[in-house]
Protein backbone atom coordinates (compact mmCIF):
# COMPACT_ATOMS: atom_id res chain seq x y z
CA UNK A 1 0.00 0.00 0.00
CA UNK A 2 1.16 3.51 -0.78
CA UNK A 3 0.91 6.53 1.42
CA UNK A 4 -0.18 8.87 -1.47
CA UNK A 5 -2.15 8.06 -4.89
CA UNK A 6 -1.74 11.66 -6.73
CA UNK A 7 -3.87 11.07 -9.62
CA UNK A 8 -2.95 13.56 -12.55
CA UNK A 9 0.84 14.70 -13.24
CA UNK A 10 0.50 18.20 -14.24
CA UNK A 11 1.48 21.00 -11.95
CA UNK A 12 -0.61 20.18 -8.94
CA UNK A 13 0.06 16.87 -9.13
CA UNK A 14 3.90 16.89 -9.93
CA UNK A 15 4.29 19.68 -7.34
CA UNK A 16 2.51 17.93 -4.59
CA UNK A 17 4.11 14.44 -5.21
CA UNK A 18 7.62 16.21 -4.86
CA UNK A 19 6.82 17.64 -1.80
CA UNK A 20 5.84 14.39 -0.31
CA UNK A 21 8.43 11.99 -1.61
CA UNK A 22 10.86 14.48 -0.42
CA UNK A 23 9.16 14.59 2.80
CA UNK A 24 9.77 10.75 2.73
CA UNK A 25 6.29 9.65 2.08
CA UNK A 26 6.01 6.51 -0.89
CA UNK A 27 3.55 8.36 -3.25
CA UNK A 28 2.32 6.75 -6.61
CA UNK A 29 1.54 9.14 -9.48
CA UNK A 30 -0.49 7.81 -12.65
CA UNK A 31 -0.75 10.65 -15.43
CA UNK A 32 -3.23 9.89 -18.38
CA UNK A 33 -0.42 11.55 -21.15
CA UNK A 34 2.20 9.30 -22.22
CA UNK A 35 4.40 11.86 -23.29
CA UNK A 36 5.06 15.89 -23.15
CA UNK A 37 1.72 17.98 -24.59
CA UNK A 38 0.11 20.93 -24.63
CA UNK A 39 -2.54 22.40 -22.86
CA UNK A 40 -5.45 25.31 -23.31
CA UNK A 41 -3.53 27.61 -20.98
CA UNK A 42 -2.58 31.55 -21.57
CA UNK A 43 0.89 30.18 -20.00
CA UNK A 44 1.40 33.03 -18.06
CA UNK A 45 3.73 32.63 -14.70
CA UNK A 46 2.97 35.32 -11.97
CA UNK A 47 5.28 36.03 -9.06
CA UNK A 48 3.55 33.55 -6.75
CA UNK A 49 4.27 30.75 -9.06
CA UNK A 50 8.06 32.11 -9.80
CA UNK A 51 8.13 31.28 -6.09
CA UNK A 52 6.88 27.54 -6.15
CA UNK A 53 8.76 26.56 -9.24
CA UNK A 54 11.94 27.67 -7.67
CA UNK A 55 11.33 25.82 -4.56
CA UNK A 56 10.79 23.01 -6.25
CA UNK A 57 14.32 23.49 -7.88
CA UNK A 58 12.82 24.82 -11.56
CA UNK A 59 14.76 27.91 -12.95
CA UNK A 60 12.86 29.29 -15.34
CA UNK A 61 15.27 31.89 -17.65
CA UNK A 62 17.56 28.82 -17.91
CA UNK A 63 14.70 26.73 -19.25
CA UNK A 64 13.79 29.56 -21.75
CA UNK A 65 11.18 31.46 -20.26
CA UNK A 66 10.26 34.65 -21.68
CA UNK A 67 10.04 37.20 -19.13
CA UNK A 68 6.61 39.40 -19.21
CA UNK A 69 7.03 43.05 -17.92
CA UNK A 70 3.77 45.39 -18.91
CA UNK A 71 0.00 44.45 -20.13
CA UNK A 72 -2.12 45.95 -22.43
CA UNK A 73 -5.23 46.24 -23.47
CA UNK A 74 -7.01 46.55 -27.09
CA UNK A 75 -10.85 46.92 -27.76
CA UNK A 76 -10.56 47.48 -31.57
CA UNK A 77 -7.59 49.54 -31.05
CA UNK A 78 -5.26 50.22 -28.25
CA UNK A 79 -7.16 51.27 -24.79
CA UNK A 80 -4.54 51.10 -22.27
CA UNK A 81 -1.30 50.22 -21.39
CA UNK A 82 0.75 49.82 -17.63
CA UNK A 83 4.13 47.76 -16.39
CA UNK A 84 2.56 44.66 -14.16
CA UNK A 85 2.91 45.26 -10.71
CA UNK A 86 5.77 42.07 -10.05
CA UNK A 87 7.74 40.17 -12.22
CA UNK A 88 6.57 37.76 -14.44
CA UNK A 89 7.12 35.00 -16.96
CA UNK A 90 5.71 32.84 -20.01
CA UNK A 91 6.43 29.29 -20.89
CA UNK A 92 4.69 26.77 -22.82
CA UNK A 93 3.10 23.86 -20.49
CA UNK A 94 4.59 21.76 -22.49
CA UNK A 95 8.01 22.29 -21.09
CA UNK A 96 7.10 23.59 -17.93
CA UNK A 97 4.92 20.38 -16.78
CA UNK A 98 7.29 18.47 -17.99
CA UNK A 99 9.95 19.95 -15.90
CA UNK A 100 8.11 19.53 -12.57
CA UNK A 101 7.47 16.12 -13.51
CA UNK A 102 10.69 14.93 -13.68
CA UNK A 103 11.28 16.51 -9.97
CA UNK A 104 8.47 14.40 -8.87
CA UNK A 105 10.46 11.28 -10.48
CA UNK A 106 13.82 12.60 -9.08
CA UNK A 107 12.32 12.99 -5.47
CA UNK A 108 11.67 9.12 -5.62
CA UNK A 109 7.77 9.17 -6.43
CA UNK A 110 7.09 6.37 -8.60
CA UNK A 111 5.48 7.76 -11.93
CA UNK A 112 3.47 6.29 -14.09
CA UNK A 113 2.63 7.54 -17.67
CA UNK A 114 -0.17 6.49 -20.45
CA UNK A 115 -2.49 5.36 -18.41
CA UNK A 116 -5.48 6.50 -16.65
CA UNK A 117 -7.69 6.00 -13.88
CA UNK A 118 -10.99 4.61 -14.24
CA UNK A 119 -12.51 3.87 -10.99
CA UNK A 120 -11.65 5.46 -7.73
CA UNK A 121 -13.23 4.03 -4.35
CA UNK A 122 -12.85 4.06 -0.54
CA UNK A 123 -12.91 1.12 1.32
CA UNK A 124 -12.34 0.32 4.87
CA UNK A 125 -9.39 -1.59 5.84
CA UNK A 126 -9.34 -1.92 9.81
CA UNK A 127 -5.49 -2.42 10.20
CA UNK A 128 -4.18 0.37 7.87
CA UNK A 129 -1.62 2.59 9.84
CA UNK A 130 -2.85 6.31 10.41
CA UNK A 131 -0.26 8.64 8.65
CA UNK A 132 -2.52 12.01 8.24
CA UNK A 133 -5.89 13.29 9.63
CA UNK A 134 -7.81 10.60 7.49
CA UNK A 135 -9.74 8.20 9.47
CA UNK A 136 -7.37 5.46 9.69
CA UNK A 137 -9.88 2.54 9.13
CA UNK A 138 -10.06 3.84 5.25
CA UNK A 139 -8.02 3.52 2.30
CA UNK A 140 -8.29 4.34 -1.24
CA UNK A 141 -8.60 1.20 -4.48
CA UNK A 142 -8.08 2.71 -8.05
CA UNK A 143 -8.31 0.73 -11.28
CA UNK A 144 -4.88 2.32 -13.58
CA UNK A 145 -5.21 0.56 -17.01
CA UNK A 146 -5.09 -3.38 -15.63
CA UNK A 147 -3.40 -2.63 -12.69
CA UNK A 148 -5.11 -1.99 -9.26
CA UNK A 149 -3.16 0.35 -6.91
CA UNK A 150 -4.34 0.82 -2.88
CA UNK A 151 -3.42 3.92 -1.24
CA UNK A 152 -4.04 5.30 2.35
CA UNK A 153 -4.44 8.72 0.42
CA UNK A 154 -5.95 9.89 -2.15
CA UNK A 155 -5.13 12.79 -4.57
CA UNK A 156 -7.43 14.76 -6.98
CA UNK A 157 -5.03 16.89 -9.59
CA UNK A 158 -6.60 16.37 -13.49
CA UNK A 159 -7.04 19.57 -13.95
CA UNK A 160 -9.98 20.32 -15.98
CA UNK A 161 -10.86 17.10 -16.58
CA UNK A 162 -13.03 15.47 -14.39
CA UNK A 163 -12.87 11.68 -13.13
CA UNK A 164 -16.08 9.43 -13.05
CA UNK A 165 -17.51 9.47 -9.81
CA UNK A 166 -15.92 13.01 -8.49
CA UNK A 167 -18.01 15.59 -11.04
CA UNK A 168 -17.00 19.19 -9.77
CA UNK A 169 -20.41 21.11 -10.11
CA UNK A 170 -20.81 23.84 -12.06
CA UNK A 171 -18.59 27.33 -11.74
CA UNK A 172 -19.86 31.20 -11.62
CA UNK A 173 -19.42 31.24 -15.34
CA UNK A 174 -20.16 28.37 -17.53
CA UNK A 175 -20.60 29.80 -21.15
CA UNK A 176 -17.72 29.92 -22.43
CA UNK A 177 -15.20 27.63 -24.95
CA UNK A 178 -11.28 28.24 -25.04
CA UNK A 179 -8.74 27.68 -27.82
CA UNK A 180 -5.56 27.81 -27.62
CA UNK A 181 -2.88 28.33 -30.83
CA UNK A 182 0.82 29.03 -31.10
CA UNK A 183 2.24 30.84 -33.58
CA UNK A 184 5.24 31.89 -35.06
CA UNK A 185 4.39 35.48 -35.64
CA UNK A 186 6.58 38.22 -38.05
CA UNK A 187 9.50 39.00 -36.72
CA UNK A 188 8.40 42.60 -36.68
CA UNK A 189 4.99 41.47 -34.95
CA UNK A 190 7.07 39.53 -32.84
CA UNK A 191 9.40 42.22 -32.02
CA UNK A 192 6.32 44.98 -31.33
CA UNK A 193 5.04 42.07 -28.84
CA UNK A 194 7.50 41.72 -26.87
CA UNK A 195 7.76 41.50 -23.48
CA UNK A 196 3.95 42.17 -22.95
CA UNK A 197 1.02 40.22 -22.90
CA UNK A 198 -2.40 41.76 -24.65
CA UNK A 199 -5.25 41.24 -23.57
CA UNK A 200 -8.12 42.04 -27.40
CA UNK A 201 -11.60 42.10 -26.26
CA UNK A 202 -14.17 41.87 -29.28
CA UNK A 203 -17.63 40.73 -29.30
CA UNK A 204 -18.92 37.69 -26.80
CA UNK A 205 -15.54 37.47 -25.82
CA UNK A 206 -11.78 38.02 -25.55
CA UNK A 207 -8.13 36.64 -26.20
CA UNK A 208 -4.23 37.20 -24.65
CA UNK A 209 -1.85 36.65 -26.95
CA UNK A 210 2.27 36.55 -25.19
CA UNK A 211 5.48 35.55 -26.57
CA UNK A 212 6.77 32.32 -25.50
CA UNK A 213 10.09 30.50 -25.24
CA UNK A 214 11.72 30.03 -29.20
CA UNK A 215 10.64 32.93 -30.70
CA UNK A 216 7.04 31.74 -30.48
CA UNK A 217 3.26 33.22 -29.22
CA UNK A 218 0.75 31.59 -27.57
CA UNK A 219 -2.81 33.09 -28.35
CA UNK A 220 -5.65 31.95 -25.76
CA UNK A 221 -9.12 32.75 -26.51
CA UNK A 222 -12.35 32.60 -24.32
CA UNK A 223 -15.78 33.39 -26.76
CA UNK A 224 -19.05 32.81 -24.78
CA UNK A 225 -20.89 29.57 -27.16
CA UNK A 226 -24.02 31.26 -28.80
CA UNK A 227 -21.58 33.53 -30.37
CA UNK A 228 -19.51 30.74 -31.39
CA UNK A 229 -22.52 29.48 -32.52
CA UNK A 230 -23.36 32.54 -34.23
CA UNK A 231 -19.96 32.31 -36.37
CA UNK A 232 -20.00 28.67 -37.12
CA UNK A 233 -17.94 26.43 -34.83
CA UNK A 234 -14.78 25.78 -37.32
CA UNK A 235 -11.65 27.07 -36.50
CA UNK A 236 -11.21 29.04 -39.90
CA UNK A 237 -14.39 30.84 -39.60
CA UNK A 238 -13.51 31.88 -36.19
CA UNK A 239 -10.29 33.20 -36.91
CA UNK A 240 -10.72 34.86 -40.17
CA UNK A 241 -14.13 36.52 -37.91
CA UNK A 242 -11.22 37.12 -34.94
CA UNK A 243 -9.17 39.39 -37.31
CA UNK A 244 -11.88 41.49 -38.42
CA UNK A 245 -13.52 41.96 -34.91
CA UNK A 246 -10.65 42.82 -33.55
CA UNK A 247 -7.82 44.84 -35.93
CA UNK A 248 -5.06 44.33 -33.13
CA UNK A 249 -4.93 40.72 -33.21
CA UNK A 250 -5.30 40.71 -37.41
CA UNK A 251 -2.22 42.72 -37.54
CA UNK A 252 -0.48 41.14 -35.01
CA UNK A 253 -1.35 37.21 -36.78
CA UNK A 254 -0.90 38.57 -40.35
CA UNK A 255 1.93 36.38 -41.89
CA UNK A 256 2.31 34.33 -39.21
CA UNK A 257 2.44 30.32 -39.10
CA UNK A 258 0.13 28.07 -36.53
CA UNK A 259 1.97 25.62 -34.49
CA UNK A 260 -0.07 23.02 -35.25
CA UNK A 261 -3.26 21.55 -37.92
CA UNK A 262 -5.91 22.63 -35.54
CA UNK A 263 -6.11 24.34 -32.37
CA UNK A 264 -6.88 23.13 -28.77
CA UNK A 265 -10.42 23.45 -27.90
CA UNK A 266 -12.17 23.15 -24.25
CA UNK A 267 -15.76 23.31 -23.39
CA UNK A 268 -17.68 23.84 -19.84
CA UNK A 269 -15.07 25.22 -17.89
CA UNK A 270 -16.34 25.99 -14.53
CA UNK A 271 -15.40 29.42 -13.96
CA UNK A 272 -15.50 30.92 -10.94
CA UNK A 273 -15.65 27.35 -8.71
CA UNK A 274 -14.36 26.84 -5.68
CA UNK A 275 -14.64 23.53 -3.70
CA UNK A 276 -15.77 24.25 -0.40
CA UNK A 277 -16.29 20.75 1.28
CA UNK A 278 -14.16 17.58 0.84
CA UNK A 279 -15.54 14.26 -0.26
CA UNK A 280 -13.18 12.42 1.09
CA UNK A 281 -10.32 12.52 -1.70
CA UNK A 282 -8.09 15.89 -1.45
CA UNK A 283 -8.27 18.06 -4.26
CA UNK A 284 -5.99 20.60 -5.75
CA UNK A 285 -5.64 22.75 -8.91
CA UNK A 286 -9.01 23.44 -10.95
CA UNK A 287 -10.24 20.25 -8.91
CA UNK A 288 -10.47 22.94 -5.97
CA UNK A 289 -10.94 26.28 -7.89
CA UNK A 290 -10.94 27.56 -11.25
CA UNK A 291 -10.29 31.48 -11.85
CA UNK A 292 -10.88 33.00 -15.09
CA UNK A 293 -8.22 32.57 -17.55
CA UNK A 294 -7.44 36.43 -18.13
CA UNK A 295 -6.18 36.50 -14.56
CA UNK A 296 -3.27 34.77 -15.45
CA UNK A 297 -2.98 33.28 -11.92
CA UNK A 298 -4.39 29.32 -13.05
CA UNK A 299 -0.65 27.57 -12.74
CA UNK A 300 0.07 29.69 -9.29
CA UNK A 301 -3.49 28.15 -7.58
CA UNK A 302 -2.28 24.94 -8.80
CA UNK A 303 1.21 25.04 -7.35
CA UNK A 304 -0.31 26.71 -3.97
CA UNK A 305 -2.71 24.14 -3.66
CA UNK A 306 0.12 21.52 -4.13
CA UNK A 307 1.85 23.46 -1.12
CA UNK A 308 -0.95 23.91 1.12
CA UNK A 309 -2.01 20.46 0.67
CA UNK A 310 1.56 18.92 1.04
CA UNK A 311 1.50 21.27 4.34
CA UNK A 312 -1.25 20.19 5.79
CA UNK A 313 -1.22 16.77 4.89
CA UNK A 314 2.31 16.20 6.49
CA UNK A 315 1.24 17.81 9.82
CA UNK A 316 -1.80 15.61 10.51
CA UNK A 317 -4.69 17.76 9.40
CA UNK A 318 -7.81 16.19 7.41
CA UNK A 319 -9.04 16.51 3.87
CA UNK A 320 -11.91 17.99 5.04
CA UNK A 321 -9.62 20.95 7.18
CA UNK A 322 -7.59 21.33 4.11
CA UNK A 323 -10.40 22.15 1.43
CA UNK A 324 -11.86 25.03 3.69
CA UNK A 325 -8.64 26.52 4.08
CA UNK A 326 -7.16 26.71 0.82
CA UNK A 327 -11.30 28.29 -0.55
CA UNK A 328 -10.37 30.47 1.91
CA UNK A 329 -7.17 31.19 0.13
CA UNK A 330 -8.69 31.46 -2.72
CA UNK A 331 -11.92 32.62 -2.94
CA UNK A 332 -11.72 36.76 -2.95
CA UNK A 333 -9.77 36.81 -5.81
CA UNK A 334 -11.73 33.90 -7.92
CA UNK A 335 -14.56 35.54 -7.35
CA UNK A 336 -12.97 39.08 -8.46
CA UNK A 337 -11.73 37.68 -11.13
CA UNK A 338 -14.97 35.89 -12.09
CA UNK A 339 -16.89 39.36 -11.63
CA UNK A 340 -14.64 40.83 -14.23
CA UNK A 341 -14.42 37.84 -17.03
CA UNK A 342 -18.55 38.42 -16.64
CA UNK A 343 -17.76 42.28 -17.81
CA UNK A 344 -14.90 41.28 -20.13
CA UNK A 345 -17.34 39.55 -22.38
CA UNK A 346 -20.23 41.67 -22.68
CA UNK A 347 -20.43 44.77 -24.72
CA UNK A 348 -21.42 47.02 -21.55
CA UNK A 349 -18.73 45.64 -19.53
CA UNK A 350 -16.22 45.98 -22.54
CA UNK A 351 -16.98 49.59 -22.38
CA UNK A 352 -16.70 49.64 -18.11
CA UNK A 353 -13.26 47.61 -19.02
CA UNK A 354 -11.63 50.04 -21.62
CA UNK A 355 -12.38 52.97 -19.88
CA UNK A 356 -10.34 51.45 -16.45
CA UNK A 357 -7.71 50.35 -18.74
CA UNK A 358 -6.55 53.85 -19.67
CA UNK A 359 -5.93 54.78 -16.37
CA UNK A 360 -2.64 52.73 -15.33
CA UNK A 361 -3.26 52.73 -11.84
CA UNK A 362 -6.44 51.12 -11.64
CA UNK A 363 -4.97 48.27 -13.98
CA UNK A 364 -2.34 47.46 -11.67
CA UNK A 365 -4.91 47.30 -8.75
CA UNK A 366 -6.88 44.85 -10.81
CA UNK A 367 -3.49 42.49 -11.48
CA UNK A 368 -3.13 42.56 -7.85
CA UNK A 369 -6.85 42.03 -6.69
CA UNK A 370 -6.78 38.75 -8.72
CA UNK A 371 -3.21 37.14 -7.47
CA UNK A 372 -3.51 34.79 -4.15
CA UNK A 373 -3.24 37.27 -1.18
CA UNK A 374 0.06 37.36 0.63
CA UNK A 375 -1.32 36.15 3.68
CA UNK A 376 -2.15 32.37 2.41
CA UNK A 377 0.86 32.71 0.55
CA UNK A 378 2.83 33.43 3.85
CA UNK A 379 0.76 30.53 5.65
CA UNK A 380 1.06 27.62 2.95
CA UNK A 381 3.39 25.79 4.68
CA UNK A 382 0.66 23.96 6.90
CA UNK A 383 -0.01 26.26 10.21
CA UNK A 384 -3.89 27.32 9.98
CA UNK A 385 -5.49 29.99 11.98
CA UNK A 386 -8.80 28.35 13.11
CA UNK A 387 -10.73 31.45 12.12
CA UNK A 388 -9.83 30.77 8.88
CA UNK A 389 -11.37 27.72 8.38
CA UNK A 390 -14.89 28.62 10.73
Amino acid sequence: MTDALVIGGGLAGAALATHLARAGKSVTLIEREAHAHDKVCGEFISHEATSYLSQLGIDLPAMGAFPIQAVRLYRRGLVGETTLPFAAWSLSRRVLDEAVLGKAAEAGAAVTRGTQVSVLTQFDSPSSAKTSGQDPSHGWQARAGHSMITARDAFLCTGKHDLRGYKRPQGLQNDLVGFKMHFRLDPVQQASLSHCVELMLFPGGYAGLEPIENGSANLCLLIRRRALERIGADWTLLLAWLVEASPPLGERLLHAQPAWPKPLAIAAIPYGYIRRQADGVWRLGDQAAVIPSFAGDGMSIALHSAHRCAGMYLSGASAETYQRVLAADLRAQVWRATALSHLLVRTGGQSLAAAVAAMPALMRLACRKTRIHRHALESSDGNINPSRVL
